[in-house]
């Protein structure tokens, strides 16, 4: 069964211009450390460990789609516009802080391996927008910043506003860590046990062979998550997970439950520095959610 619904899944992306253009059954039914590409996927890690680890705490910032809401968009407090993030970006780097992957903190938080100058931050975008490509970007770009993508290989095609397989070549080649929401965006504690293996596994497995990186993080859809989630999620091989909770993380946090703030459309510079502020020290996400 499983077998059947990865064919129908690749010929799924391949007809709408997804990410996935072609991709095997055969590879998609590795394992989770194999990949098409090399044995050992490339990671944004470049650093030497000093077995040091960190242990300053980092928040993660949760961004969707950089552009105004389109007229009756059903979330419109998702779109950041692209001058109203720019100077977001700009708040930030004037107050220190230092945009980094979801990977170097990890090898900063267990191996020492020194992050780059300033107060470390995770940029995360979730589901895949084009514009995440298209304005932000060219933003973090040219202030040698770099970006989580967070997407789902299905429902988001380029047709509807969602990345194309050279673009998110082209994050990756600028230094962009790419991850997963699961194949489909689903809702992962309504699931069964065989419909959750298949969003989980089949993402990272689909995702590491198409583009040869690790894809070792996930976010979990709409922040949904219990314990049968994050233990399918541990079997794939992922290191953790983001939740929708608000607070920073920390290196003694449970990696499976680390918190992020949600940056909403109309988040000045100043509130967007105040909001992360305030929540530091916030009580750690809950076993399960909601």
């Amino acid at each position: 069964m499983r077998r059947s619904i990865l064919i129908l899944v690749a010929i799924g992306l391949a007809a709408c211009g997804s990410t996935q253009h072609s991709v095997s059954t055969r590879a998609a039914q590795k394992s989770p450390g194999q990949t098409a590409h090399s044995s050992t996927p490339h990671s944004t890690v470049t650093g030497a460990a000093t077995g040091q680890p960190g242990t300053t705490p980092v928040p993660i910032l949760m961004y969707h789609v950089i552009n105004p809401p389109l007229p009756g968009a059903p979330f419109p407090g998702l779109y950041v516009p692209a001058g109203e993030f720019a100077a977001q970006m700009q708040a930030l780097k004037a107050a220190g802080w230092h945009a980094v992957t979801l990977d170097q903190l990890k090898a900063f938080w267990t191996r020492g391996v020194p992050l780059p100058a300033g107060k470390p931050i995770v940029l995360t975008y979730d589901n895949g927008y084009q514009s995440q490509y298209s304005n932000a970007l060219p933003v973090l770009k040219q202030m040698g910043w770099v970006g989580n993508e967070m997407m789902q290989l299905t429902g988001l095609p380029p047709s509807q506003g969602g990345l194309s397989d050279s673009q998110v070549r082209a994050l990756i080649a600028d230094g962009w860590e790419l991850d997963t929401q699961g194949i489909s965006h689903a809702d992962l504690i309504a699931l069964p046990a065989s419909e959750l293996h298949y969003q989980v596994f089949a993402a990272r497995q689909l995702l590491r062979q198409r583009y040869g990186v690790p894809v070792d993080w996930f976010a979990y859809p709409s922040g949904h998550y219990n314990a049968s989630v994050i233990a399918t999620l541990k079997s794939a091989g992922f290191a953790g997970s983001v939740t929708v909770v608000p607070g920073w993380a920390s290196p003694g946090d449970d990696s499976f439950r680390l918190p992020r703030l949600r940056v909403l459309g109309g988040t000045s510079p100043s509130a967007l520095l105040a909001q992360i502020a305030s929540a530091q020290g916030a009580a750690p996400p809950p076993l399960t959610y909601p």
